[in-house]
């Protein structure tokens, strides 16, 4: 965690209110930070109905193996995230530890281990010493409370600059739900179904089948549209969970995705998750520039999500925009090898509302001068225009500083 707060922070902090049916804690375990907390547990009232999406990794962490096979249960009581230590990549002993865990937090809240949810985060390769669990974790079940997600972000962060939290309130029925969110990430991120960790909070009565069904397609066009460095966590997680609570104040209970009722909580939901990944691109390691890629006129809107991640990942690029350079020969290549259909000659690139080439060629009206101040500012709008369909999609990156040589190059030491 960096004492050092990234320069594109939200300026702001919303105001996370209660939901009914959540109590959160945090303490300090020593799993590997001194001085600050790095264990959050959060407690749900009974029937909580939980869904995940998850890193798609063929190396995946022993807590992503433990909420995979927990999830087909559909319920929840608690979710305990440690920082610090992944449990990733531990084998034997790593499954071990998820299991101890969950054993002392089910004693904790007082239900079964099926119930219990887990992430990890941190390094990866060292064994987790789940004892440090005990007699922490019921201590935090007596003294969890509704409200202070701010403090469990902060707990669940690694070398995060900033807590990242997100709300929204909607009217479900005639009842006013509340959605809450929490995440962490800025390195080793590039989503394949989740990004590091997140973690979504609400009090509308959804089931699981259909809360599984709104979360997996929310994160396409949020958590799996960003991008910091393009290597996939073996951690990524994302679970949600819905305690049902606004049933009592006339919301409908929901059981199916479909439900025509669930119009204004969908948009409310990616609201949360987009909020929460363009933070994430905001607090990349190192990162000076949030940039937004978006690619048009390709032949598909998946064509056009693999081209922005072609650009979105290349260091060359990031590094140009790290120099304020607009270096547009950079992106012609990041197109280029992509492997996806794209035409020279009917390329075009701008930066920041102005275009830089046109056709395949530089811009008749290059400005140098210009474009240089431009590219000067925090947030850097990158439009490629492929002239060949409609596809069309965006994804979020940051630059690539020395900065973020320096975090990675003694991460782990």
């Amino acid at each position: 965690m960096s004492s050092s707060v990234s320069p594109l922070a939200p300026k702001t902090v919303p105001d996370m209110p209660v939901i009914a049916g959540i109590r959160l804690a945090t303490a300090e375990a020593g799993i590997r930070y001194k001085n600050r907390t790095d264990v959050l547990l959060a407690v749900m009232d009974k029937g909580t109905a939980v869904a995940g999406v998850f890193t798609r990794s063929k190396c995946p962490s022993a807590p992503v193996e433990w909420c995979r096979a927990k999830l087909k249960g559909g319920k929840a009581r608690a979710l305990v995230v440690n920082s610090g230590n992944a449990n990733a990549f531990t084998g034997k002993t790593g499954r071990a530890s998820t299991a101890l865990t969950a054993k002392i937090a089910a004693k904790a809240v007082g239900c079964s281990e099926n119930e219990i949810f887990l992430a990890s985060t941190g390094v990866i390769g060292e064994p987790l010493d789940a004892t440090k669990f005990d007699g922490v974790l019921g201590r935090l079940a007596e003294a969890a409370e509704p409200g202070d997600y701010l403090a469990a972000a902060k707990a669940i962060m690694t070398t995060d600059t900033f807590p990242k939290v997100a709300t929204a309130t909607v009217k479900l029925g005639k009842a006013k739900v509340t959605i809450n969110g929490m995440a962490k990430g800025a390195g080793m991120i590039a989503p394949d179904m989740a990004t590091m960790l997140s973690f979504i909070f609400t009090d509308a009565p959804i089931a699981p089948a259909a809360l599984q069904v709104l979360l997996k397609s929310g994160v396409e066009d949020t958590f799996n549209a960003v991008t910091i460095d393009g290597d996939t966590s073996t951690s990524d997680t994302l679970l949600a969970f819905a305690t049902g609570a606004a049933a009592e104040h006339g919301a409908p209970k929901i059981s199916r995705a479909s439900d025509p009722r669930l119009k204004a909580f969908v948009k409310a939901f990616n609201q949360v998750l987009a909020n929460l990944a363009e933070q994430v691109a905001r607090d990349g390691e190192g990162a000076r520039k949030l940039v937004e890629i978006t690619v048009e006129g390709a032949k598909t809107k998946a064509s056009a999500r693999k081209i922005a991640m072609s650009i979105a990942n290349s260091p060359l690029v990031k590094t140009a925009i790290a120099g304020e350079d607009a270096n547009w020969g950079r992106v012609v290549m990041a197109v280029g090898k992509a492997g996806e259909p794209a035409d020279r000659d009917k390329l075009s690139i701008s930066f920041n509302g102005i275009r830089v080439a046109k056709r395949g060629a530089r811009d008749p009206d290059y400005d140098e001068a210009q474009v240089s101040e431009a590219m000067k500012a925090p947030e850097i709008a990158i439009l490629v225009s492929l002239g060949l369909g409609k596809g069309r999609d965006r994804v979020m990156t940051c630059d690539l500083t020395k900065e973020y040589v320096a975090i990675n190059g003694d991460y782990r030491s």
